[in-house]
C-alpha cells in the first residue's frame, strides 16, 4: 500500500537557528511514521547545524549533512533532494509550522499524481496568523496544463509532495528561477498535478525568507521596484525560454509562438499578434491571477504595443514628468 512507502522530507538549513526548533518538533512529529528527515546545511555560521545534530542523536530516522561549502539556496534544495531514498519527497523551510497529520494526508491523496501541494496560512515572527492564506492571493490549480505556470506561479516549495521520479525530468535546476515553480511546470508536462484544499503548514513570513510571497524582503523588493523594468524583462524572457528549452514539452507549439510572440515585443512599435495570442488563451495564461476577467482584459490591451512604440511614445510624444520641467526651464 502506497501508505507504507518510505518518504523522505528534504530540509535545507543557512543560519535558521532562530524558527528552526519549532519546525523541526513538528517535522518529528508527524503521524505518517515511515519517514527519513534529510536535512543539509549549507555552511550555516549560527547555531543551525548544532541543532541539527541534537536531533540526529535523539531520531534515528533524522539524517545530517553538511556542504564542504556555501552553495546557494537552489542548489542546496537540489543537493539534498539527491540525499533523499523515499518513493516520495516532501520539501521543508527551516523556520514553518506543519500540521501534524500533513505528510499522512498527503500521501492518502496524491493518488496517480506527479506533484500534490496544499494551501497554507501566512505567520509572523511571533506565529500569529497575517489574516491570508496563499489561496487569497492566487487561484489554485489541478490538472495537466503546464500552460497555467508560464506567467504565474501557485505551487510553493514548502506545501509539495512529489514522486522521486519527477526529479529526472526537473533535474538540474536552472539558476535565477524557481523550484517550485519549475517543477510545478514540470510535473503538468510529464502527468498531473492536484491540491488539498486545507492549510497543512503555517508558512512564516518575515524580511530575510527566501519565498517572500508579501514583499517583506528588502533585497528582493528593491529588484522588483527597478525603475527601468530591466530586471522584469530579464526574468520573463529567459523564464519563457527555459520553459521552451524543456525537451518534455506537452504543447510545444503553444511556448514557441508565446516566445517569438514575447521577444518580438523588444523591437517592434506594436505587438498585436501578442495581444491577440494573450487575449485568445488568457483564461489559461491567467488563470491563477485572482483578479477579475475585466482587470485581466484591461491588463492585456497594454501589450498592443512593442517596447520601441512605448519608448517612442514617452520620449517624444508624452515625455516623463522631469522632462517636462525641463522643457519648460
Amino acid at each position: 500500500m502506497e501508505s507504507q512507502l518510505l518518504v523522505s522530507i528534504a530540509l535545507c538549513t543557512y543560519n535558521g537557528e532562530k524558527f528552526l526548533v519549532q519546525q523541526l518538533d513538528t517535522l518529528v512529529n508527524q503521524t505518517y511514521k515511515n519517514l527519513e528527515i534529510i536535512a543539509v546545511d549549507d555552511r550555516s555560521t549560527d547555531g543551525t547545524l548544532d541543532i541539527l545534530n541534537a536531533y540526529a542523536k535523539k531520531y534515528p530516522n533524522f539524517i545530517v549533512y553538511q556542504n564542504e561549502q556555501n552553495k546557494g539556496f537552489l542548489k542546496n534544495f537540489e543537493i539534498a533532494s539527491t540525499y533523499c531514498k523515499g518513493e516520495f519527497i516532501a520539501y521543508s523551510d527551516q523556520d514553518d509550522l506543519w500540521h501534524p497529520e500533513k505528510i499522512e494526508l498527503m500521501v492518502n491523496a496524491i493518488g496517480d499524481n506527479m506533484l500534490l501541494y496544499h494551501d497554507s496560512e501566512l505567520i509572523d515572527d511571533n506565529n500569529e496568523p497575517i489574516g491570508k492564506k496563499m489561496s487569497d492571493l492566487f487561484n489554485f490549480y489541478c490538472g495537466d496544463q503546464p500552460e497555467v505556470f508560464l506567467f504565474y506561479n501557485c505551487v510553493s516549495g514548502h506545501a509539495m509532495l512529489i514522486r522521486k521520479s519527477l526529479l529526472e525530468y526537473a533535474f538540474p535546476l536552472r539558476e535565477n528561477y524557481f523550484h517550485d515553480w519549475w517543477m510545478a511546470y514540470v510535473a503538468t508536462n510529464i502527468g498531473t498535478i492536484d491540491f488539498i484544499g486545507d492549510a497543512l503548514v503555517q508558512y512564516r513570513q518575515h524580511s530575510t525568507s527566501n519565498t517572500d510571497v508579501m514583499g517583506l524582503n528588502e533585497e528582493a523588493k528593491k529588484k522588483r521596484e527597478d525603475p527601468s523594468k530591466a530586471a522584469k524583462l530579464a526574468f520573463e524572457s529567459g523564464w519563457l525560454k527555459h520553459c521552451l528549452d524543456f525537451k518534455h514539452n506537452k504543447h510545444p507549439d503553444f511556448i514557441k509562438k508565446l516566445y517569438k510572440f514575447y521577444i518580438d515585443r523588444f523591437s517592434s512599435f506594436t505587438a498585436f499578434r501578442y495581444w491577440l495570442f494573450l487575449k485568445k488563451h488568457m483564461h489559461v495564461l491567467f488563470y491563477l491571477n485572482t483578479h477579475t476577467d475585466t482587470w485581466k482584459t484591461r491588463e492585456i490591451g497594454k501589450y498592443k504595443w512593442g517596447l520601441a512604440g512605448k519608448n517612442f511614445w514617452y520620449t517624444y510624444i508624452r515625455p516623463a514628468p522631469e522632462k517636462i520641467l525641463r522643457y519648460k526651464n
